[in-house]
C-alpha cells in the first residue's frame, strides 16, 4: 500500500474514526484503525463491536493494500504533523509515515482478524433531514438512562405511529418525547438505538440530509452522511409503555418565563444540592414559589410571576431535571401542567407543540 493524502483531511478523519475504537477490548485488533486504499481514496474503518464507522477521503493512490494500525498512535502522530501532503506506505505489518520534515514507522497488524464492517448503505435507505433529526435528538438524549442494568432505557426509542416518528428517551425519573414527520419509505415499527451511537450522529457530517436503513433481521441500523457510513446494533427488549404514564388531563396549568424559572431554579439549587436535589414548587394564584432548604447551609424561597389556571398545588421536583429541560427549550415561555402531588409534571415548550417532557415528583416523607 502506498499513497499520499493531505494532513488536515487525514487528521480530521482519524479523530472521528478513533471515537469508535475500543482500546480495552479483549481482542487487540479492536484497538486499531484499518487503513484501506481504493482507486482514488483512502478508507478508514473502526469498530467496538457495537458501533462501527467507515469513512473515506480523497487520496493519490500508487499501490493498493490495507493495514491495521493502533488508533491512538496514528492519531497523535498525524495530528501533530505540519499541514500539507503526507505519504503513507505499508510494508508487511509496518506503516511508514513521511512528510518534508518527518519520517516515522508505526508497527501495525494484519487485518485478517478485523470484523466485517458495512461500508455501503442499501437501496432501501430512507432520506432524512439532518437539522430536524438533530433538534429531536438534542431534546431527548439527555433523558436516556446510564444504568446498564436496564439496557433498554439506555437507548433512544424510534416509534413509527400514526404516520409520525416518535423519538423518546427516559431514565425512569423523567421522559422526553419529540414527534417528527415521518420520511417516506420508513417500514420499521419501533427500534431502540444506543445512546452513545445517537450522540455521535449529532456531530458527524455536514450535509443537509442523511440516509438510514434499519435491518431488523440483522438487528442493525445503518446511517450514511457525506463520505461516512455508521453502523449500530439495535438494543433488544421491550421499551416501557411510556404513553400510559402521560397524564390525560391537568388540574393546574402554569405559564412562566423560561429565564425567570431557570434563574429561580439555579438559586434554589445552592441549597438543594445538599438535600437530595429537592426543590419545592408552590403554585399560587398568580405566581410560582420555588424554595429549598439544607440542614447545613440554610434555606431560601424565590417568587416569580406566572399565569395560572386551576387549583393551587405544591409539589417537589429534582432541580437538575427542571434545569436540563429548560436548557433545551426554544421559546421564551414554558408551560407546566400538574394533576396532583404524585403524578408526573408535564413540561411543555409552547414554541414547539411536538415536544413533551415529563418529570416524576419526589416523594417526601412526612
Amino acid at each position: 500500500m502506498k499513497l499520499a493524502v493531505l494532513q488536515e483531511d487525514l487528521a480530521k478523519s482519524l479523530i472521528t474514526t478513533s471515537r469508535f475504537v475500543n482500546t480495552r477490548a479483549q481482542l487487540p485488533i479492536l484497538g486499531n484503525i484499518i487503513l484501506k486504499t481504493e482507486k482514488t481514496s483512502l478508507r478508514l474503518l473502526a469498530t467496538n463491536l457495537e458501533n462501527s464507522i467507515s469513512m473515506s477521503l480523497g487520496a493519490k493512490v500508487e499501490a493498493e493494500g490495507e493495514i491495521a494500525v493502533p488508533a491512538k498512535t496514528i492519531s497523535e502522530i498525524v495530528s501533530n504533523l505540519a499541514r500539507g501532503q503526507v505519504e503513507l506506505e505499508a510494508q508487511k505489518e509496518h506503516l511508514k509515515i513521511k512528510t518534508d520534515s518527518f519520517t516515522g514507522t508505526v508497527s501495525g497488524m494484519n487485518t485478517s482478524d478485523f470484523p466485517k464492517i458495512e461500508d455501503i448503505i442499501g437501496k432501501n435507505a430512507v432520506i432524512f433531514k439532518k437539522l430536524d433529526f438533530n433538534k429531536a435528538i438534542s431534546k431527548v438524549l439527555f433523558c436516556a438512562s446510564v444504568d446498564e442494568t436496564r439496557p433498554v432505557i439506555t437507548g433512544v426509542l424510534f416509534l413509527n405511529k400514526n404516520e409520525k416518528l416518535y423519538v423518546v428517551a427516559t431514565d425512569g425519573f423523567r421522559l422526553s418525547q419529540k414527534i417528527l414527520n415521518l420520511p417516506k419509505g420508513v417500514s420499521f415499527e419501533k427500534v431502540i438505538l444506543p445512546r452513545n451511537f445517537v450522540s455521535e450522529l449529532l456531530h458527524i457530517g455536514e450535509s443537509d440530509n442523511f440516509s438510514f436503513e434499519i435491518k431488523e433481521k440483522e438487528s442493525q441500523a445503518i446511517f450514511e452522511i457525506d463520505n461516512i457510513v455508521l453502523t449500530s446494533r439495535l438494543i433488544s427488549g421491550s421499551y416501557p409503555n411510556f404513553e400510559n404514564i402521560i397524564p390525560k388531563e391537568a388540574k393546574t396549568k402554569v405559564r412562566v418565563g423560561k429565564e425567570e424559572l431557570l434563574r429561580a431554579t439555579k438559586l434554589a439549587s445552592v441549597f438543594a444540592r445538599e438535600s437530595a436535589n429537592m426543590v419545592k414548587v408552590k403554585v399560587l394564584k398568580d405566581s410560582l414559589k420555588i424554595s429549598a432548604e439544607s440542614g447545613k447551609s440554610g434555606s431560601q424561597e424565590g417568587s416569580i410571576e406566572a399565569k395560572v389556571e386551576g387549583e393551587e398545588v405544591e409539589i417537589v421536583f429534582n432541580y437538575r431535571f427542571i434545569e436540563e429541560f429548560l436548557n433545551v427549550v426554544e421559546g421564551e415561555e414554558v408551560e407546566i401542567q400538574l394533576s396532583n402531588t404524585t403524578s408526573p409534571g408535564v413540561f411543555l415548550d409552547p414554541k414547539d407543540p411536538d415536544f413533551l417532557h415529563l418529570i416524576m415528583p419526589v416523594k417526601v416523607q412526612s
